[in-house]
Formats: C-alpha cells, sequence, structure tokens
C-alpha cells in the first residue's frame, strides 16, 4: 500500500515538544493547509467551506516516534499513557500513543477558512492543531456531527485524567513580544503540563519553541511559571 502526500501543514512548532497531546484542546494553535503541486486543484474543495471541521489523517515525524535504526518502526505491546502519569502501562491499542508499527494519526480540526482561490492552489486556514511544521496530511475529510459525534461514548482511563493539571503564569514583563492570541495559547498549553510525565524536578527549566520563540519555564506547586522568552534563532547567552 502506498499513501500519497496530499497536502503538508505550516504551523509554530518546528518540534513535538510542548505541542498538545489531542487536537482541538487548545483551539488558539493555528495551522495552514497547502496543497501538494498535483492535488492542487479548487475543484476539490468546492463545498468544503459548509463544513465546520474536518479531520485530518497525517504522518508522524521522525520526533515523534521510535524505530529499530534501519527504517522499521519498533513495536511494543504496552505503553505508558501521559494521561496516567507514565507510571501505568496500557495496551498500545488502547491508546493514542505514536509508538505503534504504522506512523498514522487522525486529528479532527476546525475549519476556519477555506480559499479556493489563493495563488499555488487551494489554502485550508484551520485551528486546534497537534501537528509540527511541514507534518504530511494523507488526507482530509469532512467531520459529519451526524455519524462521527456518539454522545454517550466512554473515554476510558482519559476521561479520569481530562482537564487542566496545573495553574499558569506569564508575566506581561515578559510577554512582551507575544500577541494576545498567543499569549493566550502559551498559558493554555502551560496548563496541560507539556513535561514528560517522568520528570517531576521542580528546579529544571524547561523550554519549547512556539511562533519563532523559545518558551522557558519551570512549575512549582502546579504552577507553570514562564522564566524567560528569546527569539529561537538566536543564541541563548545564558545556556
Amino acid at each position: 500500500m502506498e499513501l500519497s502526500v496530499i497536502a503538508r501543514i505550516r504551523t509554530d512548532f518546528p518540534h513535538k515538544f510542548g505541542l498538545p497531546r489531542q487536537s482541538g484542546l487548545i483551539p488558539e494553535l493555528k495551522g495552514v493547509i497547502r496543497f501538494e503541486p498535483p492535488y492542487r486543484s479548487p475543484d476539490a474543495v468546492r463545498g468544503l467551506e459548509q463544513f465546520s471541521h474536518v479531520w485530518l489523517l497525517w504522518g508522524f515525524s521522525d520526533g515523534f516516534a521510535s524505530d529499530r535504526g534501519n527504517g522499521t518502526r519498533a513495536f511494543s505491546p504496552t505503553v505508558r499513557p501521559p494521561r496516567l502519569g507514565g507510571n501505568e502501562r496500557i495496551g498500545v491499542w488502547a491508546t493514542r500513543s505514536p509508538n505503534r508499527p504504522n506512523p498514522i494519526a487522525l486529528s479532527a480540526v476546525r475549519l476556519d477558512r477555506v480559499d479556493a482561490d489563493a495563488p499555488g492552489g487551494p489554502v485550508l486556514y484551520v485551528s486546534g492543531i497537534d501537528m509540527t511544521d511541514e507534518t504530511p496530511i494523507y488526507d482530509i475529510k469532512p467531520y459529519l456531527p451526524l455519524a462521527d459525534c456518539i454522545p454517550d461514548a466512554v473515554g476510558g482511563f482519559a476521561d479520569r485524567a481530562a482537564g487542566d493539571r496545573l495553574t499558569a503564569e506569564l508575566p506581561d514583563e515578559i510577554a512582551r513580544s507575544l500577541t494576545p492570541e498567543e499569549r493566550s495559547a502559551v498559558l493554555a498549553l502551560l496548563r496541560s503540563d507539556p513535561r514528560p510525565s517522568y520528570q517531576r524536578d521542580e528546579e529544571r527549566e524547561y523550554g519549547f519553541v512556539y511562533a519563532g520563540y523559545e518558551i522557558r519555564f519551570r512549575v512549582r506547586e502546579n504552577c507553570a511559571r514562564v522564566e524567560r522568552i528569546f527569539p529561537a534563532n538566536e543564541p541563548n547567552q545564558e545556556d
């Protein structure tokens, strides 16, 4: 079976650290989908503007999952979900872990706008993303509330751990370089606790790249506080 990359999404995340663990959790996170040359047809998106959300079938980048070093993906029947603190093993098919045989992911995102006549082919503007920059997209399908929404569905262990895990602080004197929307997104990301589940050192400074900036923070007494922000493409003299 061969999959064709039909499009790629541009986002503000060059790396996976800091990304929300599911799509739709942080509406402020935006993405722009541009189609590959064979699929740049306005006819292909005709009618898509009628839908509020779409499904994206996409591929995990190399940074998401491990392999054996010979191009084949390593398989483990159990994984440690971050939702359970990384301390409990669950069957891989009962999770959405990227560590699975085929590097395929599925995300439901809001379709903010369709620009069918954009230079270079149609462009889709979406929000609530959970993908790194230049992630390959294999398929796009409209989200159908009639078929895709199951009101009485049960979410297993994920339901028990839902919601914000931390409070967050972004001092005004540090956040001047960010737009109001970017500030809101950073606070939402911090509240979701982007740290690895096995790291809880209150003295450790963590960092992720978002919107061209390195965001450095510490977590103390369940509060994530941004310590400093600097352009990601400039060397940091304190490191």
